[in-house]
């Protein structure tokens, strides 16, 4: 079990996706475009010769722009975790913030139809995962509590590096415990650790903290996340 103040959490953003472009946020779990997915090529080109030969856990969001950008962009790491047993985590938990059409996922019998996610365990995906209540539902308190589990999630793993690819909204409250709105480029990757042990964590929250070198890898443009409609980029 590695130290928590040892992990490396590569936290990636998706590539560019079809509300990105069009402000159209009433697009259902919105796919990439075509840039995004050759964002999503620029990402493996840019990991395959460091992150992808080091990692030892590869998750992801369920919602279809992360999924693909894991697909394309960190193909030779799920190869080589897959070889050794470790599957593609495909956690509803990182879903991102907002309660949109954009952001809301699809059946699990859909995405276990779509060729491009063939080979991918969506079995952690319950009913109820695309309700945006409860659990996953869009108020502050909510997401805080939601992005302290991801949080814990990550830090109670064995793995010393785990590849995460998730949301901007979701990824600064991952990160600051709050929406920011501090930009984070499509298919941009940034490498966290944890600020404490869990023994010595007395506020419970399991915050990370980066590491120098960031961004890791950033293959895209500023793009507003939903919850950036009408805000200027920042």
């Amino acid at each position: 079990m590695a130290k928590a103040t040892e992990k490396c959490i590569y936290l990636t953003r998706h590539a560019q996706a079809e509300h990105n472009v069009a402000n159209d946020y009433n697009i259902r779990d919105a796919p990439l475009t075509a840039l995004g997915r050759q964002q999503s090529a620029a990402l493996h080109e840019a990991t395959k010769d460091n992150i992808q030969w080091t990692a030892e856990l590869l998750v992801s969001s369920a919602l279809r722009r992360p999924l693909s950008t894991t697909v394309i962009g960190y193909p030779e790491l799920r190869k080589r975790l897959e070889a050794e047993g470790k599957n593609v985590v495909v956690l509803p938990q990182l879903q991102e913030c907002n309660d949109l059409p954009c952001d809301t996922g699809l059946p699990r019998e859909q995405l276990e139809a779509d060729p491009e996610y063939a080979g991918l365990d969506f079995s952690l995906l319950t009913p109820d995962w695309m309700s945006k209540r409860g659990f996953y539902a869009c108020d502050m308190s909510a997401l805080e509590a939601r992005a302290r589990w991801n949080r814990k999630w990550l830090r109670s793993r064995p793995e010393k590096e785990i590849v995460v690819v998730a949301h901007g909204d979701l990824l600064r409250y991952i990160t600051e415990g709050y929406n920011s709105h501090r930009m984070w480029e499509n298919a941009e990757v940034r490498a966290y650790t944890f600020l404490r042990e869990e023994e010595e964590d007395e506020d419970g929250e399991a915050w990370l903290v980066p590491l120098p070198g960031n961004p890791v890898a950033m293959e895209g443009s500023a793009s507003p996340t939903s919850s950036e409609i009408g805000l200027p980029l920042v």
